[in-house]
């Protein structure tokens, strides 16, 4: 029997018209236990990571709220092509009251404080035959009971950075069958702006 389709819901707000979009009844935000701990960003659409590599995103629960809603921890790292200097960009991330628990206000931290953006979970799942690793803490790769899994993630455009679209995935790269069925399901979404930007989708260089 084949594997079931991928679904990738539209993002909250229309690239095409300024008009909200409605999610698919079948999408079902990530638990915050799931989200947590760090993902390798292996395709994007974003032109910062062009000349980057070794992309991550961590993603740890913090006991703060606001408005009653969580918060994450939330810290990027990657390394320029050609050095091998580790660089970081530091924030918080508040789930948004409208998101329905997929989308969140991201905040940077420091000289960043003033910087802020949001992105939206469109669509995520288990990697098959993958299960649990251990059952330890989170160690971020998915090991001591992490499910290993993708993300597919959708940022708006901001002052700092246009809209894009990132992958990811924890552990090891995500085979060819996944990826495809992931492409599928982003040129299923029914949205001409998104559908533009899933053409200019490129593999993020990891060492």
């Amino acid at each position: 029997m084949p594997p079931p389709p991928v679904t990738i819901r539209p993002p909250s707000l229309s690239l095409s018209t300024p008009t909200p979009t409605t999610p698919p009844p079948s999408f079902t935000p990530p638990p915050l236990s799931f989200l947590s701990g760090t993902w390798h960003v292996t395709h994007s659409t974003l032109p910062m990571w062009k000349t980057a590599r070794n992309v991550t995103i961590t993603y740890m629960p913090l006991p703060t709220t606001v408005h009653g809603q969580p918060q994450l921890d939330d810290l990027v790292a990657y390394q320029p092509l050609g050095s091998a200097k580790r660089k970081t960009i530091a924030g918080v991330d508040s789930c948004a009251r409208d998101g329905g628990g997929g989308a969140w206000e991201w905040r940077g931290k420091g000289w960043l404080k003033v910087a802020s953006s949001r992105w939206e979970v469109l669509g995520w799942g288990t990697l098959e035959g993958s299960g649990r690793e251990g059952e330890g803490p989170l160690d971020g790769e998915g090991k001591g009971g992490v499910e290993r899994g993708w993300v597919v993630t959708y940022f708006a455009k901001s002052i700092f950075s246009p809209a894009g679209i990132d992958v990811y995935t924890r552990g090891e790269n995500l085979e060819v069958g996944m990826l495809e069925r992931i492409n599928e399901g982003l040129v299923a979404v029914g949205d001409e702006g998104f559908q533009q930007l899933v053409e200019t989708m490129f593999e993020v260089k990891r060492d």
